[in-house]
């Protein structure tokens, strides 16, 4: 039986954030500086983040349904002033199924290009257009849905504190698997606090709308909080981040519960 759309594709789009590569270790100042850009999701910065989530409680029970992201977020430089943000998302899901067996496979690929100048001001912001593609060959993931919309994220560095948030709407405009279609809705704040030497305190629930659903069934909204640090391993930059997530209000059919463990190679353009 398919997942609901909302549940399968929100846990996709967290965004991955991006980092910096380095040739030496970083001065604690530096690692600091360098942590608070990673935070930025449409910096000109260069990483390809891998992303682990264990689902489990609410209509999983004691079961544990897991999903990996493979993220790259890739810049280019458009012109003088304007670059563009490049954050793809490759999820391969394994679900609990009949007896000791699980199905697993690909889901549907996300793909979103940011718009965002060189050199902003106080307000960092970018605009484009997100897509989800029909790859999947989970056959309890599969949509058959061509999607698209527009994507949009806005944030500030004030101190240790880096503030924003994004937003994507997924709207189907082919669709060749009937039931679920992509009709997405995802919000994403975020607030981050850096203690100093690569560490900061996050917060980025990511709230998903499938406005197919029926009343009662269409938000997904979790709460939680995560460490994360930004550091060295044999030379290479890496971004590590641990978090926790309850799901406050979800569909009946969705879990409880996320533990999320991001582990984030960075390297130079």
């Amino acid at each position: 039986m398919k997942r609901d759309a909302h549940i399968l594709i929100g846990v996709m789009l967290l965004a991955a954030a991006p980092g910096l590569s380095l040739a030496q270790k970083p001065a604690a100042g530096d690692m600091s500086d360098l942590a608070r850009k990673t935070q930025n999701p449409v910096g000109d910065l260069l990483t390809f983040p891998f992303q682990f989530n264990f689902n489990n409680g609410g209509a999983y029970g004691d079961e544990t349904m897991f999903l990996l992201n493979f993220q790259p977020v890739l810049p280019f430089a458009l012109t003088d002033d304007w670059n563009v943000i490049s954050r793809t998302i490759v999820p391969f899901y394994s679900f609990p199924d009949a007896g000791t067996d699980r199905a697993t496979g690909i889901g549907d690929v996300q793909e979103a290009l940011y718009l965002t100048p060189k050199n902003p001001g106080s307000l960092i912001w970018g605009i484009g257009p997100v897509f989800s593609l029909p790859t999947a060959t989970n056959a309890l993931v599969k949509t058959g849905s061509w999607a698209v919309g527009p994507g949009a994220v806005a944030l500030t560095m004030k101190g240790p504190w880096v503030i924003g948030g994004l937003l994507n709407q997924f709207w189907n405009f082919s669709d060749h698997g009937g039931r679920p279609e992509t009709n997405l809705f995802v919000l994403q704040p975020f607030i981050n606090y850096n203690f100093g030497k690569g560490w900061a305190l996050a917060f980025a629930p990511l709230l998903t709308a499938n406005w197919d659903a029926p009343d009662g069934q269409k938000w997904n909204v979790p709460l939680g909080l995560g460490v994360t640090r930004t550091t060295v391993f044999n030379g290479r930059p890496w971004n590590v981040s641990v978090q926790y997530y309850a799901n406050v209000e979800r569909p009946d059919n969705g879990p409880g519960n996320q533990l999320r463990l991001v582990l984030a190679p960075i390297y130079p353009k």
